[in-house]
């Protein structure tokens, strides 16, 4: 089945709990304060392994104490680190507040992410050519993921790009991507619009995502569930999990983690998104990014709990 790569940031995640999350200019007083390993790339990689699919990991880590122990972290969850380099300066690091509700807002200082360079996709090309499928998103260089999509489309590996966090996206990388999976936050970020995540026009936005040239869309839309639309006329709305959110940090990474080993394993799109739902949906109702994100036991096991029919 080959492997699944991660192309992507390594953060420590120092995250505030509070009751609400302060407008511009308010204070408020927290409730818990805690530091969990985190960042897309290696929630990802790390959710990819608790699943039970073999999964590599190239980044980068400052020579600090966050470093040694983010990379501790990664191996210990079964990621295999050996392209996960360390270089001068301090690692990638994220401060998100949680209120009640379990919504959060994220401010990430990339650190050694932002040194991910075009070069070391150059360097690990060989076990980029190796993968079932690659995973990124947006919080290391530009210029890196754009190199990346060119190496694996040239190669023939898919691609599954996650478009956070939300901004811009040079013309052509879409059309090197397998799978795009914006939330609706980024979704309209790529399309010029307000944010939107309605059931009504999840297919609308979908499509003009296809449009864009991605041979496949996931809009990642909460609550809502997901809404799938390939290039060869899928469309499906795949409905959430009714769960009790207590943390969505890492809910869009787990979800992806999930999707990619779906697909890696062989299910169809619609079956993937839900298995990715159900990893997801798991991660929800947990406080941290990774130590939120389920093995396959527990996966299997909320699946056979919610069985349709």
């Amino acid at each position: 089945m080959g492997v699944i790569v991660v192309v992507g940031s390594i953060n420590s995640d120092m995250v505030v709990g509070t009751v609400r999350i302060p407008k511009p200019g308010e204070t408020v007083l927290g409730e818990s304060f805690n530091v969990y390993p985190g960042g897309k790339g290696a929630n990802q990689a790390v959710a990819v392994a608790k699943l039970g699919y073999s999964c590599c990991m190239i980044g980068k880590l400052g020579r600090d104490s966050f470093g040694s122990d983010l990379r501790e972290q990664l191996v210990k969850s079964g990621v295999n680190a050996a392209a996960v380099e360390s270089t001068d300066g301090p690692s990638g690091v994220a401060l998100i507040t949680t209120e009640a509700s379990g919504e959060n807002s994220i401010v990430v200082v990339p650190g050694a992410n932002a040194k991910v360079l075009p070069a070391d996709i150059d360097a690990n090309r060989a076990l980029i050519l190796s993968a079932s499928m690659v995973l990124v998103q947006l919080e290391t260089p530009i210029e890196t993921v754009v190199h990346l999509a060119d190496v694996a489309f040239a190669a023939g590996v898919p691609l599954m790009l996650d478009p956070a966090p939300a901004q811009a996206l040079p013309d052509g990388l879409l059309r090197y991507t397998a799978w795009l999976t914006p939330n609706t936050t980024e979704a309209a970020t790529l399309l010029g619009l307000a944010a939107d995540d309605s059931i009504e026009n999840a297919q609308s936005r979908a499509e003009a995502l296809l449009g864009r040239g991605p041979r496949g869309v996931v809009l990642k839309m909460g609550e809502q569930g997901v809404y799938v639309a390939t290039a060869d006329g899928l469309r499906v709305h795949v409905p959430a999990f009714a769960v009790k959110a207590v943390d969505s940090t890492a809910a869009g990474d787990s979800f992806n983690a999930g999707f990619a080993v779906g697909l890696s394993e062989g299910l169809d799109p619609a079956a993937a998104a839900r298995f990715a739902s159900a990893v997801a949906g798991i991660s929800v109702t947990r406080h941290g990014a990774q130590p939120s994100l389920p093995n396959r036991d527990e996966v299997e096991a909320f699946l056979r709990e919610h069985a349709v029919g």
